[in-house]
C-alpha cells in the first residue's frame, strides 16, 4: 500500500485561508484529472468539506508524491504554495488509513461525532467512480471507512458526543438557552437548497420553528425543499419558496436567516443586515468603524483590539499629524509613544511613528495637558518613549512585528440590545459579512465562531471506545492489504509448480510409453501431492507473516527464492483486479438510483 493523503482542516489551518481554498464542484473534478496525469499517483480522491480539504492518492514515490500533491493543492486552491504549506498535513500508508477512519467516525470534525461526514465520504467515493479516478484501493479504503463510521456510530455513544453543525450552530445562536424554547414559532429564511441548506432547513422544522422560507437561484429545488418539509409527517412547518432577489424583504419578516450556498462572494453584506434589522426595529442601526477597515469590498475587518472602541479626539489640531495611529481611539491614561501602542506594527509602519515621536511629542504633550487628561503613563519622558521604540525597532527585524505585551483597561462598553435577528453562516467560503458580528440587533454564529466553540465542548466518554474501533479496524484493513498483495505471488508459485508437475508426467509418459492409465494417474496424483505438501507450510506462513507490518517484503523473496517471472506475477493481479472492479461496476449499476448523500 502506498497510501498519501495531503490536506489541511480547521485543526490545522485559520477559517480564513480554509475559506479562501476551497473548491468548487467543478474544481474538485479538474482536481482528481490533474492529479491521476501525474506521474506518481495511480488513483485520487478529493474530501472537501466546509472544514477540510483533503487529497487521497495511490503513489509510488512519497517524496515526489508529496511535492506533486501539494503543488495541485496550491494550483487549484488559488492558494500559493508558500503560504499553504505551513497549513498542509501529511499522513502515509497506515497513519493515512488511520486518518480517514478518525474522519469517519466524526473524530476529526469540528462538531466531535457529528454524521454529516459519511455522506460527504460517500458522496466523494461517488465523484471518484464517476470519473474513474478510484481504483481498487481508494474504492476498497472509502467503503470501508463508511463501514466503520457505521459501525462506531452504532456501537457506541458517539452521537451524545456531538450533533450536526446545524444543531451546534442554534444551540449558538439560542446562547444555552434550550433551542426548541427558542425556536418555537420563528420565522426561518434559508439560502441555498444544497445537502447543508436541506439539513438546516429539517432540523429548524424539527425544532419548532413557525414557518420556513427557502429561497435559491434555482426555484425548481426550492420548491422541490418546500415539498419535502410540507409532506413530513413529523412537522406541520410552513414553507414557500422564494428567488434570491427577495431575499432582502424576507429578512426583514424572518427572526432566523441560514445561510449556505456554493457563492463565491457575499450572499449578505452587513448593509443588508442592518437594513433588514432596522425593518424589524424601526431604530437605525449603526456600526463603528474601525481604522483599518477595508472599503469598497463588501466586507469590513473585525478588529478585536480594544482601541477600536470611539473616543473624544486627543484636542489640539494638527496633533495628529503624520502620526499612524489612531488617536480618536485613544483613552485617558494611554501613551500613544508607549509600547502598547506600537504592539502589532509593522515595521514601515514603526518607522513612521518614531519619526512623528520625534517631531510630535511637545504639541502631543501640550494637547493632553490642555485637556487635563495625562497620567502617569503620559507623563512619561518623552525622550524614554522615543528610545523604546527605537529598541523595539530591532525587535521587528526579526519577529515580524511588535507582540503585545500589555494592554489599556478596556472601557465598559454598552449593553448590547437583545438580538432582533439570528444570522447562522455555513458557508466557505463565508456568505455573510463578518461585520455583522458588530452590528447591535444581529447575532450571527459562522464557522470561525462555531470553530472556536466547539475547542471547549466536552467529549463524550465513548470516544475513547470510538478510537479503539479506528485502531482495530486499521490493523484489520491494513493486514487484508498486505496479504492481498502477496496472494499474486503465491498463486504464481503454484501455478509455476503445476506447471512444473505437468512437464514432468509429460516427460515420464514419453520414457514409459507402456503405462496404462490407472498406473498415469496414480503417479501423476502422487506427485501433485508431493508439491502441494512442500509449498503448503511456506505459503500459509508466507501469506501470515505478509499481514504483519513490513511484511510486504516477504513477496518479495519468495518472487526471488523460486525465480518467479514478474510478468506471470503481475498478469495474475491484473486479472484478479480486473475481475473484481467488473464485479463492482456490476454492483454500482445495480445500485446506482439508490446513490445520493448520507
Amino acid at each position: 500500500m502506498s497510501l498519501l493523503v495531503v490536506g489541511l482542516s480547521h485543526r490545522s489551518a485559520p477559517v480564513s485561508l480554509l475559506e479562501r481554498a476551497s473548491l468548487s464542484a467543478d474544481g474538485q473534478d479538474k482536481l482528481l484529472q490533474d492529479t491521476v496525469a501525474a506521474e506518481p499517483a495511480t488513483e485520487a480522491a478529493v474530501l472537501a468539506t466546509c472544514n477540510r480539504i483533503e487529497l487521497y492518492a495511490d503513489v509510488d514515490k512519497f517524496h515526489a508524491g508529496v511535492a506533486e500533491l501539494s503543488t495541485l493543492l496550491a494550483q487549484h486552491s488559488g492558494v500559493g504554495l508558500e503560504e499553504l504549506t505551513p497549513y498542509l498535513y501529511v499522513h502515509y500508508e497506515d497513519r493515512a488509513v488511520h486518518h480517514l477512519f478518525s474522519v469517519a467516525c466524526g473524530l476529526d470534525s469540528m462538531v466531535v461525532g457529528e454524521g454529516q461526514i459519511l455522506g460527504q465520504i460517500k458522496n466523494s467515493l461517488a465523484r471518484a467512480q464517476d470519473l474513474h479516478t478510484a481504483g481498487r484501493l481508494l474504492n476498497d479504503l472509502f467503503q470501508q471507512a463508511l463501514r466503520v463510521g457505521k459501525r462506531a456510530h452504532s456501537e457506541t455513544g458517539i452521537d451524545r458526543a456531538g450533533q450536526s453543525l446545524v444543531t451546534f450552530g442554534l444551540e449558538q445562536l439560542s446562547a444555552g438557552a434550550d433551542v426548541q424554547a427558542w425556536a418555537r414559532g420563528k420565522k426561518a429564511l434559508v439560502i441555498g437548497a444544497g445537502s447543508m441548506s436541506s439539513l438546516a432547513a429539517a432540523t429548524l422544522a424539527r425544532v419548532g420553528v413557525g414557518e420556513i422560507v427557502i429561497a435559491n437561484r434555482t426555484q425548481d429545488r426550492a420548491e422541490r425543499l418546500v415539498q419535502i418539509l410540507t409532506e413530513d409527517d413529523d412537522t406541520d412547518v410552513l414553507a414557500r419558496a422564494v428567488p434570491m432577489d427577495a431575499v432582502p424583504l424576507e429578512l426583514t419578516r424572518a427572526d432566523v436567516a441560514v445561510s449556505c450556498t456554493g457563492a463565491t462572494g457575499l450572499v449578505l453584506t452587513a448593509e443588508t443586515v442592518a437594513s433588514a434589522v432596522e425593518g424589524r426595529t424601526g431604530t437605525p442601526v449603526t456600526m463603528a468603524r474601525a481604522a483599518g477597515e477595508e472599503h469598497g469590498s463588501g466586507r469590513t475587518a473585525v478588529r478585536t483590539d480594544v482601541r477600536e472602541t470611539p473616543l473624544p479626539p486627543v484636542g489640539a489640531a494638527g496633533a495628529d499629524e503624520n502620526c499612524p495611529l489612531d488617536l480618536a481611539a485613544a483613552e485617558p491614561g494611554f501613551s500613544l509613544m508607549g509600547e502598547s501602542a506600537v504592539a502589532g506594527l509593522d515595521a514601515a509602519t514603526l518607522e513612521q511613528h518614531g519619526t512623528w515621536v520625534d517631531g510630535g511629542t511637545a504639541l502631543l504633550e501640550r494637547s493632553r495637558e490642555a485637556d487635563r487628561r495625562e497620567s502617569a503613563r503620559a507623563e512619561a519622558d518623552p525622550e524614554a518613549d522615543a528610545e523604546l521604540i527605537t529598541a523595539l525597532a530591532a525587535t521587528v527585524a526579526g519577529a515580524g512585528r511588535i507582540p503585545e505585551h500589555r494592554r489599556p483597561e478596556p472601557v465598559a462598553a454598552a449593553p448590547r440590545p437583545e438580538p432582533a435577528l439570528f444570522v447562522l453562516d455555513l458557508a466557505m467560503p463565508r456568505d455573510v459579512d463578518a461585520a455583522v458580528h458588530r452590528l447591535a440587533g444581529a447575532r450571527l454564529v459562522d464557522i470561525e465562531s462555531l470553530a472556536e466553540a466547539s475547542a471547549d465542548a466536552p467529549m463524550a466518554a465513548d470516544v475513547d471506545q470510538v478510537r479503539r474501533i479506528v485502531s482495530d479496524e486499521v490493523a484489520a484493513f491494513g493486514a487484508a492489504l498486505r496479504a492481498a498483495h502477496i496472494t499474486p505471488t503465491v498463486v504464481a508459485l503454484r501455478t509455476m509448480a503445476a506447471d512444473v508437475v505437468s512437464s514432468e508426467i509429460a516427460r515420464l509418459e514419453g520414457r514409459l510409453p507402456s503405462l496404462d492409465d490407472k498406473h498415469r494417474a496414480e503417479i501423476t496424483q502422487t506427485v501433485r501431492r508431493v508439491v502441494d505438501k512442500l509449498l503448503h507450510a511456506p505459503t500459509v506462513r508466507v501469506k501470515q507473516l505478509a499481514a504483519e507490518p513490513g511484511g510486504v517484503g516477504y513477496a518479495d523473496a519468495l518472487r526471488t527464492l523460486f525465480d518467479l517471472d514478474p510478468g506471470t506475477v503481475a498478469s495474475v493481479s491484473r486479472a484478479d483486479r480486473d475481475s473484481e472492479d467488473s464485479e463492482k461496476h456490476d454492483d454500482s449499476e445495480k445500485h446506482s438510483k439508490n446513490r445520493g448523500p448520507a
